[in-house]
């Protein structure tokens, strides 16, 4: 990206990002065209892939499970072309590095929401569970994940649908925090946050 089309880009951004500061978002553009540089994709002229991304999830956030990252590769990538630009990346990573609780309800929620259908049904939290539990070889495992489905709708189906809305999703959450990565994380935690922080801003470090 030539330095003119960057120095537009980060004030454009800057003005638009209420969760980061316009050095912020520099440093975030500068991370971007790094990775676009060594991503060496099709896609290069405007952005990186999902393979690039998971890599980024990979390396940076230690995420591990397949069907989550791509799910967050979803979320980032707002207009479905296969390719995070840079405005979705600063837009995806504003929410996920800093959103306020509202906002990390409605991201876990996209994530959650495999079909897009404005549904987290019985069937996606068994496939986003099943990954998660570690198994038995003398057991069933799909047992145990179908309790743990029916607990989830228990403690969070406020509408006694069979499913979760985004307003059940809410209520649920907001009445108990921990359940806001009930399916599977999706988030960063504190310690990979804080480092990506320091190692991106390096301005955070003298603080």
């Amino acid at each position: 990206m030539s330095r003119k089309r960057t120095q537009q880009l980060v004030d454009s951004l800057g003005r638009a990002s209420k969760h980061f500061s316009k050095g912020e978002v520099e440093c975030l553009v500068k991370l971007f065209d790094a990775l676009v540089a060594e991503s060496r994709s099709h896609f290069a002229a405007v952005g990186f892939d999902c393979n690039m991304f998971r890599d980024v999830l990979y390396r940076m956030f230690g995420m591990m499970d397949d069907v989550m990252m791509d799910r967050v590769f979803r979320t980032f990538d707002r207009d479905n072309n296969g390719c995070i630009s840079a405005e979705e990346w600063v837009g995806g990573l504003a929410v996920f590095l800093r959103g306020t609780l509202e906002e990390r309800i409605k991201y876990c929620f996209e994530v959650y929401d495999l079909n897009g259908d404005g549904y987290i049904t019985r069937d996606e939290m068994f496939q986003m569970l099943k990954n998660s539990l570690l198994k038995h070889p003398s057991e069933d495992p799909d047992e145990g994940i179908k309790d743990l489905v029916d607990i989830a709708l228990k403690k969070m189906d406020y509408d006694h649908d069979g499913k979760l809305s985004i307003v059940d999703f809410e209520k649920a959450v907001r009445d108990e925090n921990l359940l806001l990565e009930a399916f599977g994380p999706c988030l960063p935690d504190i310690k990979s946050r804080m480092a990506f922080e320091q190692k991106t801003f390096p301005e955070t470090r003298k603080l």
